[in-house]
């Protein structure tokens, strides 16, 4: 098996990439631009509250009401503001949000005392929000518009006095370098995040393609390219010749039974026939206790390979879904000739192997079933019916030739057995077409069973309905629809047999979620204890074909009521 190509990525589709996440980045313009900065605007807003706060004690002490208030407020707010932080997303609502709260800390400035304010420290607060919301220009702008009104305003109050213009200045200065602080580190942030999401999403696209690759070849080694035990024997032996250089292998396959060792495939051994765990050698123990592949570098040390000759060796145990299904074993002549690299090679190796093995074990045991449950059900209709009838000829004839002995005329007991021959002929003609009769791709359950039903009605005339609840898209596999025929079908064939019936509903339902199939008649029925006995061999089998397809088998009848047969099969989601 070749493994797959790996794409080269061309120019195109490099700058594809790019821009995809550069896409990506600009659906951040739909994000809250100043989540990163939460924790900072938070700190900054609560020492400066506090330092606000301290500034006012004395405007407490001495009741001034023009002051008190708007600390209040400006306490309230950074209350609010903890548990609702101000959001930007670059929508106009978002800006003007962001404008009120700049708007709210000047005129609270403005409104108690301007550069003198106790509150003068919030003006900090709203600049450092403008420059993390909208970079460089904008918290500039910010800080200059709060700076120039605060200024021209304390500036005609004082009447433009030295100290004011003083004052002015500083504090102004102050808040254009806040707005561009605020500003560069808005810039680097941005500028981080922005590589950090690309360099996610490369490495997101890296991780999704790997594991993709990584799967691929995990489904491509998993699945055996036959479920024939021989052919997965014979290409594990030569695929393993060629991984690991050795000068003898052998694979074992367990027996569920009794828990012996058989070989299977050899190259190069002396072993044959089947083992016991004992008789393994020690290592190839070992290795089966701990379920590890053992690699062995001198055998000599510890006893014999299953080559006297050879003085090393790697033993694998080969387990599928959770049980040994074999042993994998290569030896060589000489000392140490397996490192490390081999044990790993074989370890990654045997886990297709077990599993193909494995497969392959189990659909041998299915064929072998199957044919089984075959011939016994075809013993079972030929038993059922032709032999009743053939038994019927024979003491028909004995009972002819007897009167001929006597002397008596037999013309119309041999026209009455020529009759008979004949109904028995059509008998067996009509229970050959009956085991052909089946279900497929071209024809599904209810065409197989209005066919099916319309040659029992019409030997038999009994009243067959047929009610069919069939999404056409939604049929069941192959296999488990015709296990649900083939309990229908044995359920209308004890009707015709043993119910003494003169109506028949059959109910078939099929859709995505699952199937159900009812076969009601108006029989004679039966005691519930009677479905139980071991010689119903009818009902077993239908409760056998339930059971191998995960299906639900319900049978319901009291002697003189008629009896239901009900199949419900739920589809695995």
């Amino acid at each position: 098996m070749t493994a797959p190509a790996i794409p080269r990525t061309s120019p195109s589709a490099a700058s594809t990439d790019l821009s995809v996440g550069t896409g990506a980045l600009a659906l951040l313009g739909d994000t809250d631009r100043l989540i990163p900065f939460n924790p900072a605007i938070l700190a900054v807003r609560w020492a400066t509250t506090m330092v606000c706060v301290t500034l006012a004690v004395n405007s407490f002490l001495e009741r001034d009401y023009t002051v008190i208030p708007w600390v209040m407020g400006m306490v309230a707010n950074t209350v609010i503001r903890t548990f609702s932080p101000l959001s930007y997303t670059g929508s106009i609502r978002s800006l003007i949000d962001l404008l009120l709260e700049v708007g709210l800390t000047v005129l609270a400035v403005c409104l108690t005392g301007f550069w003198s304010s106790p509150l003068v420290f919030t003006l900090l607060v709203a600049t450092i929000i403008a420059g993390f919301a909208r970079g460089f220009a904008f918290g500039i702008r910010v800080a200059a518009a709060s700076a120039m009104t605060v200024s021209l305003t304390a500036l005609y109050d004082a009447q433009w006095t030295e100290v004011a213009l003083f004052d002015s200045a500083r504090w102004s200065t102050v808040l254009v370098l806040i707005g561009v602080v605020a500003g560069y580190a808005r810039r680097i942030s941005g500028e981080a995040t922005r590589q950090h999401t690309l360099a996610l999403d490369r490495l997101s696209r890296l991780a999704d393609a790997n594991a993709l690759l990584s799967n691929l070849h995990r489904v491509a080694q998993t699945l055996p390219a036959s479920l024939d035990l021989n052919e997965v024997l014979d290409s594990t032996l030569a695929r393993l010749r060629g991984l690991v250089k050795t000068d003898s292998a052998v694979i074992l396959t367990r027996e569920d039974i009794d828990g012996t060792w058989t070989v299977a495939r050899k190259q190069s051994m002396a072993v044959t026939g089947s083992l016991t765990t004992g008789q393994l050698p020690v290592p190839a123990q070992a290795a089966l206790t701990s379920r590890r592949v053992l690699r062995q570098g001198d055998l000599g040390g510890i006893g014999p390979g299953f080559n006297t000759g050879s003085q090393s060796g790697i033993y694998a145990p080969l387990v599928a879904r959770g049980s040994l299904v074999g042993l994998l074993v290569v030896e060589s002549r000489n000392q140490d000739e397996f490192d490390e690299r081999d044990r790993e090679v074989v370890q990654g190796f045997i886990e297709p192997v077990s599993l193909a093995i494995d497969n392959a074990r189990w659909f041998a045991r299915i064929k072998t079933v199957s044919a089984d449950e075959e011939r016994t059900r075809i013993a079972r209709d030929l038993h059922d019916s032709i032999g009743q009838s053939l038994a019927y000829l024979g003491f028909e004839l004995d009972r002819i030739v007897k009167r001929e002995d006597e002397g008596e005329p037999i013309a119309d007991q041999l026209e009455d057995l020529r009759r008979d021959l004949r109904g028995v002929v059509g008998e067996v003609r009509d229970t050959l077409y009956d085991l052909r009769t089946d279900v497929g791709v071209d024809k599904d359950f209810a065409e197989t069973m209005e066919e099916f039903a319309g040659r029992v009605s019409e030997r038999t005339g009994m009243e067959i309905a047929i009610h069919v609840s069939a999404d056409p898209e939604n049929r069941l596999p192959i296999l488990q629809e015709r296990e649900m025929w083939r309990i229908a079908q044995e359920a209308l064939i004890n009707c015709e047999r043993h119910a003494d019936a003169k109506r028949v509903d059959i109910a078939w339902h099929c859709s995505k979620v699952g199937a159900q199939v009812e076969v009601t008649d108006d029989g004679r029925g039966f005691t519930p204890a009677a479905a139980g006995r071991v010689d119903s061999y009818g009902i077993r089998g239908m409760r056998e074909r339930a059971s191998s397809v995960g299906a639900t088998f319900e049978i319901n009848s009291s002697p003189g009521e008629g009896t239901t047969v009900r199949c419900i099969l739920a589809r695995n989601s």
